[in-house]
């Protein structure tokens, strides 16, 4: 079992804000975009009123609240909800947040911006929604690097999605820095503690294992990394599980060791469905792959820190 694994803080933030939304005002919540990237939490949210929706226009007139995801949203949205007199909460992580002031920040000193994450990705819509067109660039591979050609190359940028791979931005950062030395880079690392941690956990346990289980959703990006991460380190025989119900159980004939980790929106319900899934087929010992304990907890929205009228 590799720790730390599961939750992070702005997952565990945006969920806190459905569900102290639901309690305070009641149902229906309506929430822009999966409030983060698994099905099982989502399903929960929706049995307790939330109910989901891909844009504002979906929403009818009423005075429910409206939350946005944990990924970000681009500037559009929240404009688009005060037109409406929407009554809105962002569960956007605060660590997407600090991307977005950085992107707006080097803008505004007259700096062309580099993004450096995958096409299509919602917190990536996110940013780029941050500026106006043209303003960021997509860099989403090295050869992505090594073919960007800038306006002015004394006049650039860079900042990263959250959830990407810790080596694999690296390396272009590595080509970046070398071909525009002035780059300016982002005040602190963008990729997430979380992702970070989880990265290097899969690291130390996939080499000394014959096969690995990261518990996550397909559309979940820090997931995805992880299974990269753990083919990367050794172990080939690394896969997504959403479900125990999805459990392939031909990859794990006769193997007497297994690795399993979880994505940052996985809950550990979903570890422990998997870890009871092998119980019941084999005799099983589980032990924990390193201790390295979690303190980040970020601030919930103002409204819902304070107490209602009476």
């Amino acid at each position: 079992m590799c720790a730390p694994r599961g939750f992070c803080a702005g997952v565990d933030r945006a969920i806190q804000i459905v569900e102290l939304a639901l309690e305070r005002y009641g149902a229906p919540v309506y929430v822009r975009h999966a409030i983060v990237h698994n099905k099982y939490v989502v399903d929960g949210l929706k049995q307790k009123g939330a109910v989901f929706v891909e844009e504002l226009d979906e929403i009818p007139a009423s005075e429910a609240p409206v939350v946005f995801s944990a990924h970000g949203v681009p500037k559009t949205v929240p404009e688009g909800a005060r037109a409406r007199n929407m009554f809105f909460l962002d569960a956007t992580c605060p660590l997407v947040s600090k991307v977005h002031i950085e992107a707006n920040r080097q803008f505004e000193a007259g700096k062309e911006i580099i993004l450096i994450g995958h096409a299509g990705h919602v917190e990536v819509i996110g940013t780029l929604g941050q500026l106006p067109e043209g303003a960021i660039t997509l860099v989403q591979t090295v050869e992505d690097a090594e073919a960007f050609t800038p306006r002015d190359a004394g006049k650039l940028a860079y900042v990263t999605q959250t959830t990407l791979s810790v080596d694999d931005t690296s390396a272009i950062v590595d080509v970046l820095r070398r071909r525009f030395p002035a780059i300016a880079l982002p005040h602190k690392e963008d990729i997430c503690y979380a992702t970070t941690n989880r990265q290097e956990a899969v690291k130390r346990v996939a080499p000394s294992v014959e096969a690995m289980i990261v518990v996550g959703a397909p559309e979940s990006s820090n997931s995805v990394r992880l299974v990269e991460v753990a083919q990367r380190s050794g172990c080939a025989n690394a896969t997504l599980v959403e479900r125990a119900d999805r459990i392939d159980w031909s990859r794990y004939e006769g193997i007497r060791t297994l690795g399993i980790t979880a994505g940052a929106s996985a809950p550990e319900t979903l570890v422990d469905e998997v870890i009871e899934a092998f119980a019941q087929r084999f005799d099983i010992r589980v032990s924990a792959s390193g201790e390295q304990r979690e303190s980040v907890v970020f601030n919930l929205p103002r409204e819902l820190r304070t107490q209602p009228p009476a």
